[in-house]
């Protein structure tokens, strides 16, 4: 039986180890996501896991 479109896409996926995520965000944050990435030369999904782990590494401990 031959697979579906999507079920060759899902499984590529899963092969590669990634995921789609998705998040709802005010355009004026999409617009600052996209142009940062633009002057980047960095794909969004990496400019958003690179600016989780700095702010992770930067981030003062609350106690």
């Amino acid at each position: 039986m031959a697979l579906t479109r999507v079920e060759i896409n899902q499984k590529s996926d899963q092969k590669r180890g990634v995921k789609v995520k998705g998040f709802k965000l005010h355009v004026d944050d999409i617009a600052l996501i996209e142009q940062a990435s633009k002057n980047l030369d960095v794909s969004q999904a990496q400019l958003i896991v690179d600016a989780v782990k700095f702010y992770l590494d930067n981030k003062k401990p609350l106690n």
